[in-house]
């Protein structure tokens, strides 16, 4: 088994980066889940190199109710060096940690190609996509009631629509590999009338960039209660012949390969038996459940 989609926090008051034990101390809780490779996959919206590329981006929303509470939010996350985290993973995997150096893309409307630009600069192993807004709406912020105020001021066939177009247009900009939680709009269990359809044109723009899916068992503790991707969306991905990788999203440490066997569970009653690996951004196949 794999785990692509580890954070690393900062301390809260400063950009220095936690120390390699804390890499270990991954690494080794990942081996009693039987996860033999980790990537460190931070967000990139906790750097503050990503507002040198997209700038303030919530002031061309400055209507939404939403646009402050995003102005406070890099505020607060946009405070540490990519250089230093890219560094200390690499630093990592040189002393011979089990780890990939990544990093959780978010998602930028309009602005993919300058992030790509930025991230072209450094040395990373694989790239996971994600869409954590719409607009300046951080519509997965389930602790902030701004933000969940605004499930019960929007059409939620309409939020699930705007959900898809990100991720039709992030797939489409060639700037990650992996495309991870691809159904999080669930998160606060609200669902569209027609899921179908939107499933297909997710399954659809993954299959257009040959993206990886991930599988994740961070869903399965958060109100909706269900993995990463849902069942139907799953089997569409699984269809459409794309690869997967595996996921606890953790952000700390007992998380850490949090219900890995239930997820090759998943993938194995659908005939998949290999996960993808990236090196230097290039796939390969490992098999699903290694020694």
């Amino acid at each position: 088994m794999i785990d692509y989609h580890l954070h690393l926090w900062p301390h809260s008051e400063s950009s220095v980066w936690f120390d390699l034990d804390q890499i270990a101390g991954y690494c080794e809780e990942a081996q009693r889940h039987g996860v033999h490779e980790l990537a460190l996959t931070e967000h990139l919206h906790r750097f503050r190199d990503v507002l040198g590329v997209v700038g303030p981006f919530w002031q061309k929303f400055g209507h939404e109710p939403t646009s402050t509470v995003m102005a406070n939010y890099f505020d607060w996350h946009a405070r540490n060096s990519l250089e230093q985290y890219v560094s200390l993973a690499q630093r990592a995997k040189d002393e011979g940690l089990p780890v990939k150096v990544g990093l959780e893309v978010d998602y930028f409307e309009g602005e993919m190609d300058k992030v790509s630009d930025l991230l072209a600069q450094y040395p990373f192993d694989v790239l996971i996509g994600s869409v954590h807004w719409l607009g300046t709406w951080q519509f997965d912020d389930i602790d902030n009631e701004v933000h969940m105020r605004e499930w019960s001021l929007r059409d939620v066939d309409q939020c699930w629509v705007d959900y898809a177009r990100a991720i039709e247009e992030l797939a489409a900009s060639n700037a990650v590999d992996v495309l991870a939680h691809p159904d999080l709009i669930k998160v606060a269990g609200h669902f569209a009338g027609d899921l179908a359809s939107l499933w297909d044109r997710m399954a659809d723009s993954a299959q257009r960039a040959d993206l990886s899916v991930e599988c994740s068992s961070a869903g399965w503790v958060k109100p909706v209660g269900e993995q990463y991707p849902a069942e139907g969306l799953l089997d569409r991905f699984v269809e459409r012949g794309l690869t997967f990788t595996t996921a606890s999203d953790a952000h700390r440490n007992e998380r850490v390969g949090e219900r890995a066997s239930d997820l090759a569970a998943l993938l194995e009653a659908r005939g998949v038996h290999q996960l993808a690996s990236y090196s230097a951004r290039q796939r390969t196949l490992v098999d699903l459940r290694s020694s």
